[in-house]
């Protein structure tokens, strides 16, 4: 076993093991049955929400190659939609497209940009426009920023699948059975299924603290991606990609060394994202709780400087 990477080799890398991500997805579901089980429905709830957050960061981790060498491997491990609303291979695409570092922020060919075309944002309603301004706060990220996000989700593949795209109904499709096999076991389960549905949204509402401010407006690429220097526990329900500027130069590195990797080259990180940290969580939601940290209008559209 190499001690670095917690890999495991045999007769090559091709059968590669990174135990302590496949340990996490053993944890993750020994959770979820405890809470359907094993647990009064407030407690339950109280497990879930963290649980169904920790899938959504595990399966991060497996859309960019984790635990194992194979990726249908590694697709089953997370084949259970705890989600219950993100299809695998959506998230696949949108993210791995989302990696295109020169085109972060770019409200058409950054598929989890935050910001829109000033002219959309412009032909908005009032009423809209007020709604996104509230998202835009942490409060608002929080509170129906899952509701929102989802909305325009599946607006935009709707509109694709319309269009002729037979990759994104083909990734809603094959949606169906994970949804459906995590709805079927909630059903049999003690737990009532709005229960489930309470922590689902939780859950989602908890990763949105991470992807608040993961990217910004700048006119340099490499200086669009943050770092929040928190070790706390959002961190580990983030997998470390709190170091995000981390992750998007290194992105086959796993979750558990992207902390060793930072700090041996913390300057330098720094340097390249020209200063763009938070200390904590703690500061993100001192400052940007009930204030706006961006507009939603992308600031720097017209120049388009990439």
């Amino acid at each position: 076993m190499d001690m670095r990477t917690g890999r495991t080799a045999k007769l090559g890398d091709d059968t590669r093991v990174e135990w302590p991500t496949l340990g996490l997805a053993v944890a993750i579901y020994g959770a979820v049955g405890l809470a359907l089980w094993g647990l009064p429905v407030w407690a339950a709830i109280l497990v879930l929400i963290p649980a169904i957050a920790l899938h959504g960061s595990l399966t991060h981790e497996v859309v960019h190659g984790h635990p194992f060498a194979h990726q249908t491997l590694n697709a089953s491990l997370v084949f259970p939609a705890l989600t219950l609303t993100v299809p695998y291979a959506r998230f696949r695409a949108t993210h791995l497209a989302h990696h295109r570092d020169e085109a972060l922020t770019d409200p058409y060919d950054d598929p989890e940009s935050n910001y829109l075309d000033p002219d959309v944002w412009a032909s908005l309603s009032r009423p809209m426009q007020a709604v996104l301004r509230f998202n835009n706060r942490l409060a608002g990220r929080l509170l129906i920023g899952p509701l929102l996000g989802q909305a325009m989700w599946m607006m935009s593949d709707w509109r694709a699948a319309r269009g002729g795209d037979r990759a994104v109904l083909a990734g809603w499709l094959a949606h169906l059975p994970a949804a459906g096999l995590v709805l079927a076991v909630v059903w049999v389960a003690p737990l009532p299924l709005w229960a489930y549905g309470v922590a689902a949204y939780g859950g989602h509402a908890l990763l949105r603290i991470r992807t608040y401010l993961e990217h910004r407006a700048h006119v340099a690429a490499r200086a669009r991606t943050v770092i929040v220097e928190d070790r706390g526990p959002l961190a580990f329900l983030f997998l470390n990609n709190n170091l995000h500027v981390v992750h998007h130069m290194h992105p086959k590195v796993p979750w558990y060394d992207l902390p060793a990797l930072y700090r041996a080259n913390r300057d330098h990180y720094l340097r390249r994202n020209d200063g763009y940290r938070f200390a904590s969580y703690a500061e993100v939601f001192g400052r940007y709780f009930w204030r706006a940290k961006d507009p939603v209008a992308h600031p720097l559209w017209r120049a388009r400087v990439k």
